[in-house]
């Protein structure tokens, strides 16, 4: 008993103690701009990732997990603090969340957590976000030193060497946040363009598969960074404790996708690998949001799950191995993007049904994809979308549905999973669609939401309230 209790004081003099040694690490990987049907663990059958095909295998798959926000800075805001976009003040993209907001990092360290990012951040203030950051993450891509724009790799030799000693002496969070498949996609494509495989609610030409290999080439790309954190957490022996979760900040650059509430958008691939609690190879079909994984993070740290958040804990169930229901509805939101994508929207969604309440619906909705003519998010197939259509009836009904959004739509995901038939006018859903006005109207109070135009944009002077990168 003597030899335990000094053993036992000399751990805690090196900062360290028996509690904590078996306190499990949680690691985040962010993937940036991702389409859910875009991966192989959610039944694509073109695009290759062998290091998420394992790690689906390992895991448990969420089918019905959703962003708060169909973009960037406003989803990863969310994520990081529990709180809808609204009520953490950073709901246009590029803009910073509250001063004296509670984020991730806060709760975590209280319960005695490192808590570091490495790779891109796109989120602040710092006051908000005291994360560790793991510097020389994130790298230029090699021939745009000079003007590096949207070109920038995840580099994960710093996050080696960061294991290796941070590793074994005290429970941590790490986020590792990926570039890729953000815009700008590589160059030069490893898929061949006639196998590519396109949506049925986009514009299948050359252009279209010429732009798609290369997304598809820059997911490939993402894969392997996540393959090689994996060998990372096995090399330095902490597998084993720590639960390893991928997801993605939102949808990609794509119609109806980035900048839009349709499930191309704003539903997210989601994982979770837990070594002796979660079963692997398992999914479930429960409605969860990106800010209930705060919560839940504070239960697995063996804390309690602050009240006053948006976030739920599906922690007891996740532990039970019974997560088969946990939200009834999700709400996301979208007001705007600086001076593009200025449409703003709100959605309810339930496992079978959206509703998406266009709040200026007579404005023509356009984005980077169609309006940017400097990167490739858009530029390089939208004028094939615009010939297209001019002689296409289908090509014609998804540039009408892409740019013109009417007051209401209402969706039967379970019929209708590409979202094209509107039933919002539909007398046979008329009850449906008083409930969600009603529940609409409750969910915007409670999140003080009382926009009714695109964000209101404020120059400032000095450097970005959340920086692209650190």
């Amino acid at each position: 008993m003597k030899n335990i209790f000094l053993l036992t004081l000399l751990l805690q003099a090196a900062g360290f103690s028996a509690v904590a040694q078996h306190k499990p690490n949680m690691v985040i990987f962010i993937a940036d701009d991702l389409g859910t049907i875009d991966l192989p663990a959610y039944g694509n059958k073109v695009v290759k990732t062998p290091h998420l095909d394992r790690l689906r295998k390992e895991s448990l798959l969420f089918t019905q997990a959703f962003a708060a926000s169909p973009t960037c800075g406003p989803s990863r805001s969310s994520l990081l603090t529990g709180l809808l976009p609204m009520r953490h003040g950073a709901h246009g993209n590029h803009s910073g969340v509250k001063e004296g907001t509670r984020s991730l990092v806060h709760y975590l360290q209280a319960l005695g957590y490192r808590v570091a990012i490495a790779g891109k951040l796109h989120f602040g203030p710092a006051s908000v976000f005291p994360l560790e950051h793991i510097a020389g993450t994130n790298t230029i891509e090699p021939g745009f030193e000079k003007t590096p724009g949207l070109h920038y790799d995840l580099n994960l030799g710093p996050v080696d060497e960061w294991l290796g000693k941070a590793g074994h002496n005290k429970p941590f969070v790490l986020l590792v946040a990926d570039h890729s498949p953000h815009v700008i996609w590589p160059e030069k494509a490893t898929y061949d363009t006639a196998g590519i495989d396109v949506p049925d609610f986009h514009i299948n030409t050359p252009e279209t598969r010429k732009s798609r290999a290369r997304y598809y080439t820059d997911i490939t790309k993402m894969d392997g960074n996540v393959g090689r954190l994996m060998a990372l957490l096995n090399k330095h022996g902490l597998s084993q404790n720590t639960v390893l979760m991928f997801t993605a900040d939102q949808g990609p650059q794509w119609a109806f996708g980035k900048w839009s509430l349709y499930d191309y958008g704003i539903r997210v691939p989601l994982l979770v690998k837990w070594p002796g609690v979660v079963k692997p190879g398992t999914q479930t079909g429960a409605l969860v949001s990106l800010v209930d994984l705060l919560p839940t993070m504070v239960e697995i740290a063996g804390g309690t799950p602050p009240q006053n958040i948006d976030g739920i804990s599906f922690y007891a169930p996740l532990q039970k191995g019974a997560l088969q229901t946990h939200r009834q509805t999700v709400f996301a939101s979208h007001t705007g993007d600086g001076m593009m994508n200025r449409t703003p929207m709100r959605m309810l969604r339930t496992t079978r049904y959206k509703y998406i309440l266009n709040i200026v619906p007579d404005t023509l909705y356009n984005t980077h994809m169609n309006k940017a003519r400097d990167h490739d998010g858009g530029r390089e197939y939208w004028d094939s979308w615009r010939k297209a259509a001019f002689t296409g009836e289908h090509a014609a009904a998804v540039l009408w549905h892409y740019h013109h959004r009417p007051a209401e739509e209402l969706y039967d995901l379970r019929a209708d999973p590409s979202e094209r038939r509107n039933l919002a006018a539909d007398t046979a859903y008329t009850e449906l669609m008083q409930q969600f006005r009603k529940d609409m109207e409750t969910a915007r109070r409670q999140q003080q939401d009382t926009v009714t135009g695109p964000e209101v944009i404020i120059k400032k002077t000095g450097p970005p309230l959340a920086p692209y990168i650190f």
